[in-house]
């Protein structure tokens, strides 16, 4: 199960190599506490480069459906909770942006309650779709370009 765990790892670092553009970032790179606090107070985009986005989301409402082409999501609950609609068919979508489309709605998704603490992993090409707020939101989004 280990070896298969790593294999899938390697290949997964194999293609991200293989379609980057530029090279990964080889710096550390630290993002102070207080800058943190600032990017969840307005909701804001904390890093991005041509392999990932660094995000300190924030949302006291619901959404709109996205689906990204290019982006894998990696969702981290910092406080509150959610519900988050995944999968499913979209209903009147347009691109937004290259590789980014939104949706009206979807029909026949997954419902996911997110609270604190949680983690969920959207693959790109998967619709998602924040259906309800509960208070104060707040997630780490990491976007992984592929």
């Amino acid at each position: 199960m280990k070896i298969t765990f790593f294999i899938v790892l390697f290949t997964i670092g194999l293609s991200h190599a293989a379609i980057a553009t530029e090279p990964s970032p080889t710096e550390v790179l630290l993002i102070d506490h207080n800058k943190v606090g600032d990017a969840f107070n307005k909701g804001q985009l904390l890093l991005s480069n041509a392999h990932y986005k660094i995000i300190a989301g924030r949302r006291v409402t619901a959404g709109v459906v996205e689906l990204h082409e290019h982006d894998t999501d990696v969702f981290y609950i910092v406080d509150g909770s959610a519900t988050l609609m995944t999968g499913g068919s979209l209903v009147e979508s347009k691109t937004d942006s290259p590789g980014e489309i939104r949706a009206k709605e979807t029909t026949g998704g997954v419902v996911n309650h997110l609270t604190k603490g949680d983690v969920m992993v959207i693959p790109k090409g998967v619709a998602h779709w924040f259906t309800e707020v509960s208070g104060t939101f707040l997630y780490f989004v990491v976007k992984v370009t592929e």
